[in-house]
Formats: C-alpha cells, sequence, structure tokens
C-alpha cells in the first residue's frame, strides 16, 4: 500500500465537538445540493471540514457518504438526464481522476487548501457574475472539445477536494438544460466518478477505519439530506438558499487561500 503524505498512522473515528459543528451542516447542504437544490454547492463539504482537520481526511471521509448520496439522488432522478453529454464527459473524467490520483503525492496540504480556495473562489465569483449580468448569451449546445476539457478538470478536482461542480457547471450551465435534466445529469455524472474514485483511495490508503467509521455516522444525516433536497426541488425557491450558501463559501475560500497563501509565500 501506499505511504501517505499527511496521513503517518491509521486515523481514529473523530469525536471531536469541532469536527461535527463543521461536519453536520456541510453534509447538510451537500445532501441537499446532491438532492437536486441548490446547484453545485457539494464543494462545500472539503473547505468546511478543512478548516478543522487536514483536506485528505476531509476528501476521505466524505467519499463513501457521497456514494450513498449519489444511489439516493440516482433513484429520485432516474429516467432524467442527458446521454449526449455524459458519453463526453465521463471519459474525460476517467483521465482526469487518474491524473489526480498520480499527481497526489505531489501536493502538500497547504497546496490543497490553495486548490479548494481557489476552486471555491472561482466558483463564487462566476456565480455572482452571472447574477449581474442579466442578460444571458444564446444558450450553446453540447460539444465533445469544451465537454472533454471540462470534464477532465472536474475529473482532477473532484479527485483531489470533490470539487468537480465548479468545472462541470461550467460547461452544462449555458446549454441552459430544463431543470430536473440538469440534476439528473448532474447526479449521474458524479456518481460515476465518486464510484471510479474508490479504487484509487482505496490504493492510496485513504479509505481506513476510523475514516469510514466517522463516514457511517454522518451517513443518517446524508440520506435525509439527499432526500429534503429532492422534496425540495420542485417546491420552494432557492434563492435565499443560495445566498447564504455561496456567501458562506466566498469566506471559506478566502480563509483558506489566506492561510495557504501565508505558508506557502
Amino acid at each position: 500500500m501506499l505511504a501517505l503524505p499527511f496521513l503517518t498512522e491509521a486515523p481514529a473515528m473523530l469525536t471531536d465537538p469541532s469536527f461535527y459543528l463543521a461536519a453536520i451542516p456541510a453534509v447538510l447542504i451537500v445532501g441537499i445540493s446532491k438532492g437536486g437544490f441548490g446547484g453545485g454547492l457539494a464543494l462545500v463539504a472539503v473547505p468546511m471540514l478543512a478548516l478543522v482537520i487536514a483536506p485528505t481526511q476531509a476528501a476521505a471521509i466524505m467519499l463513501p457518504i457521497l456514494c450513498l448520496m449519489d444511489l439516493v439522488a440516482m433513484w429520485g432522478f432516474r429516467g432524467r438526464f442527458d446521454r449526449n453529454n455524459l458519453k463526453i464527459l465521463l471519459p474525460a473524467a476517467a483521465l482526469g481522476i487518474t491524473l489526480g490520483a498520480l499527481s497526489f503525492h505531489q501536493l502538500s496540504e497547504d497546496h490543497l487548501k490553495l486548490l479548494i480556495g481557489g476552486v471555491t473562489l472561482s466558483f463564487c465569483l462566476n456565480t455572482f457574475w452571472q447574477a449581474l449580468n442579466k442578460q444571458l448569451p444564446e444558450a450553446k449546445p453540447a460539444s465533445p472539445g469544451r465537454g472533454s476539457f471540462w470534464g477532465l478538470l472536474a475529473g482532477f478536482t473532484s479527485f483531489s477536494v470533490h470539487a468537480g461542480g465548479p468545472p462541470l457547471n461550467f460547461y452544462l450551465l449555458p446549454q441552459r438544460l430544463e431543470k430536473s435534466l440538469f440534476a439528473g445529469t448532474t447526479v449521474l455524472f458524479f456518481a460515476a466518478i465518486n464510484y471510479m474514485k474508490l479504487i484509487p483511495y482505496g490504493m492510496l490508503g485513504l479509505l481506513q477505519p476510523g475514516n469510514i467509521t466517522t463516514s457511517l455516522v454522518l451517513m443518517p444525516l446524508a440520506a435525509f439530506g439527499v432526500w429534503l433536497g429532492i422534496k425540495l426541488h420542485s417546491r420552494v425557491d432557492e434563492t435565499l438558499f443560495y445566498r447564504f450558501c455561496y456567501g458562506f463559501l466566498f469566506l471559506t475560500g478566502c480563509k483558506l487561500c489566506w492561510e495557504a497563501g501565508n505558508a506557502l509565500f
């Protein structure tokens, strides 16, 4: 088994109350997002958990939780997805996951914090810009060239920090798919790549008993969050939820970039 750069011994199950103060809202928000309410906010988990534990351990704890969420979400959006987009995106994402696994040992904890913070801020700023720019351009069709580029990037960032949402959104949002079709395509895409990631995560020693036990403790909350998101998807206006989560994400991204910048530069 490969040696980990940050985890020198098998971690025990996390019992620190400060961890759960971050983990409980993070898992709920991700679950609601996976249920189709809240867009690409599934990337909130690792930035929030990285405030209290190492980013590598945060990613390891979240992966089994995300896999469970994906199963629940796929049932909720069964039959609603864009096959053409998935044919373009998934092979490229598989390559991105491979590149993420091969470069895993080259990234320090501070590099990961900078990556998390940078992806988070880029996603928030892109969203704020779209909100300001009220005149939308014409809808773009699916494109093998653009889809392969953003799919590869989504696979890479998803492997490292479960933050594949921004690249995927940069590709899918300009197509202006119907809301449920967009949500179902996103759900199926991330279900496929999250289960792909189990193999390299296992080979890298990230799926250790302490991390798995912590994941199991949080799983009931994860399933509830997805169920809630599916219910809210068609019943509640998303505006306030978006504003709160994007505002919190922006502050979290700033904090992580600040910490990483001070350490690296």
